[in-house]
């Protein structure tokens, strides 16, 4: 055979055979690859504990200074979540009275024992530690038990004698000791259990019993871009515990970490599913671009798969690192009734994505007044002041967003104002409003920023009628409005997101998109009638 005659056949075998295989791969099913989206729950909710009854789950998180306190989510398969409510509803239970920025509720659990749900907490601006315990997770919940214990971060373990036993992060390390949870009262002195793996502030402890062993995972590191997760273990709940080789177990503030989006991963909570697989929830926030050190959102609750082999150490997702997109198979899907984008304010209270600031004077929000819009009267408390202003906001759960509002303001005097703010805490917001100027409305966007405070634009408006809308890139917000001659939206300035970010403002919590009206000190009987709020993210 001829050298051309060997190269025509080895030609022809080889182009017959990516032919076939090009057929193979066109008539091959395709297999999506099994995975879920993080954070599992969007925009400021940290310090997230999770427990499970039968085939549910139901998640608590911080809330700091806002009112209700502490929401209750509930999941089938811990990738889609749906709020039930709130632990604290009602004043008798949380008092946020004069509360500062990132005050109040610190870190809950919640667990489920002999038919009671209990959520564990600290209000650090009331009486400390405290339980409420509630027959269904939607409650209604009790009025605080409180615990006569100086520390955070609390949490109860019950053994399997029937002890209970309050957990808490203290200066030394995490405490451990005997309660009586019929009346709240201790029955052992404390003990310093651990004080972890020599990173700052051990806190978030919770205790596991598995194997034999009592295991006690908390966080460390601060809940900044040095957190972590670590874990140790003994065979008494009063230790000594040793530490896992592995330690930290969870953390991204290390080589491999540093360009992830998402940094600050810790203040963890483990859960066994059903089918026997173990799972983890735990805080961090996105940044606003890689390798940056800005975050706006505040820090979110995610997810990772946990695989903890008898008598074995627990590894959070392979190498203790997570991603935006997990390539992990999740439990089967059970979806939840997606949140509504447009609150038209025809139902007879607000809905649970609604949240005031500290305790609200009840007599300052209605929705029958006009029925179809949220009225909202005027208060002289401003944004800037720590009590309770005039005031209804929501999370920023994506940086790309739009939210609009239109409503009509009906003020008397110079000074009122009403509109949309973008709030971090009370000295960084960003304020769009109208407001009031003799016989004239003024369109202003105001940024306070620390001891910064002034007028970024502005621009007469003919009449008291408005609709607003704020645009969200990771980077920038755009303020428009409807311009009354083209009827189009018209940009009226844009900021930088920075000065809202945790690195900037400073505190635990994230941008809320807030709905008030003021009159900045003055006696008023201004009101605002909110006809509709849309809020379009990304996700």
């Amino acid at each position: 055979m001829t050298i051309t005659n060997m190269t025509s056949r080895y030609l022809t075998l080889l182009s017959s055979t990516i032919y076939c295989s090009l057929l193979f791969l066109l008539a091959a099913p395709s297999y999506a690859q099994p995975g879920f989206k993080n954070p599992v729950v969007r925009g400021f909710n940290p310090d997230p504990s999770i427990c499970r009854v039968g085939d549910d789950f139901y998640l608590v998180t911080s809330s700091f200074e806002y009112f209700p306190g502490l929401p209750i989510y509930h999941s089938k398969d811990l990738v889609n979540w749906e709020q039930l409510g709130h632990c604290l509803t009602r004043s008798s239970q949380l008092n946020l009275h004069g509360v500062p920025s990132s005050g109040g509720l610190f870190a809950p659990s919640i667990r489920y024992h002999d038919g009671l749900f209990y959520v564990i907490c600290t209000n650090v601006s009331d009486k400390g530690n405290f339980y409420c315990t509630a027959k269904k997770p939607a409650g209604p919940w009790s009025d605080p038990v409180w615990v006569d214990i100086k520390s955070i971060d609390p949490d109860i373990f019950w053994d399997e004698d029937g002890k209970s036993y309050f957990v808490t992060q203290g200066d030394e390390g995490i405490r451990v000791t005997a309660i009586d949870l019929s009346t709240g009262k201790l029955t052992s002195a404390e003990k310093v259990v651990w004080a972890g793996t020599g990173g700052r502030f051990p806190e978030a402890p919770h205790i596991y019993k598995k194997d034999g062993y009592y295991y006690l995972l908390l966080g460390e590191g601060g809940t900044e871009y040095a957190h972590s997760v670590s874990i140790g273990r003994s065979r008494s709940i009063w230790g000594p515990y040793e530490s896992c080789p592995l330690n930290p177990i969870l953390s991204h503030s290390n080589r491999l970490g540093q360009g992830n989006p998402i940094q600050g991963v810790g203040h963890a909570d483990f859960i066994q599913a059903a089918d026997g697989s173990w799972w983890t929830v735990f805080l961090g926030f996105r940044v606003t671009q890689p390798y940056s050190y800005y975050h706006i959102l505040g820090r979110e609750t995610f997810l990772a798969p946990v695989s903890w082999p008898k008598d074995g150490w627990p590894q959070i997702n392979g190498n203790g690192k997570i991603q935006l997109d997990m390539a992990v198979k999740p439990l089967p899907a059970v979806p939840v009734a997606t949140p509504t984008q447009r609150d038209e304010f025809t139902a007879t209270q607000l809905g649970l994505q609604w949240q005031y600031l500290r305790n609200p004077d009840s007599a300052k929000y209605s929705l029958t007044e006009r029925r179809g819009s949220l009225c909202l009267y005027s208060s002289p408390i401003s944004l800037n002041e720590t009590e309770s202003p005039s005031f209804i906001g929501r999370r920023q759960t994506e940086h790309d967003f739009q939210a609009s509002v239109k409503f009509e303001f009906n003020a008397a005097s110079d000074g009122e104002e009403a509109g949309l703010t973008l709030y971090q805490n009370n000295s960084h917001h960003y304020d769009f409003f109208l407001k009031r100027s003799g016989k004239l409305f003024m369109l202003q966007l105001r940024a306070k920023v620390g001891s910064l405070h002034y007028i970024v634009a502005e621009k007469e408006i003919a009449g008291n009628k408005i609709e607003l809308r704020i645009s969200g890139t990771p980077l920038n917000y755009s303020f428009a409005f409807i311009d009354p001659k083209s009827g189009d939206y018209s940009n009226l300035a844009s900021l930088d997101t920075r000065y809202l970010s945790t690195e900037v403002a400073g505190g635990f919590t994230g941008v809320m998109i807030g709905l008030y009206t003021s009159s900045n000190g003055q006696p008023t009987n201004a009101k605002a009638f909110f006809d509709w709020f849309d809020y379009q993210s990304s996700y």
